[in-house]
């Protein structure tokens, strides 16, 4: 189980630095976030997060934000 979520914790910071690097604002619960805080976060805490895709108007990604989930 650890080295599946090393594997994803991989994945998920490669995938957010892209992002970023197109120029893709990343937040977290609203806040502004390195795609390190939100790899911390996502991976290594047992709460759940989802991402939201916001577009522009021509359908292209601006911003990622990951919310944290409640399942109460």
């Amino acid at each position: 189980m650890a080295e599946m979520n090393e594997k994803y914790s991989d994945s998920l910071v490669q995938r957010l630095k892209k992002w970023e690097e197109a120029g893709i604002r990343l937040y977290m619960d609203g806040t502004p976030a390195s795609s390190e805080s939100i790899e911390q976060n996502c991976v290594r805490e047992d709460t759940l997060y989802m991402p939201d895709y916001v577009t522009d108007k021509e359908g292209r990604i601006k911003e990622i934000r990951y919310d944290r989930i409640s399942l109460d």
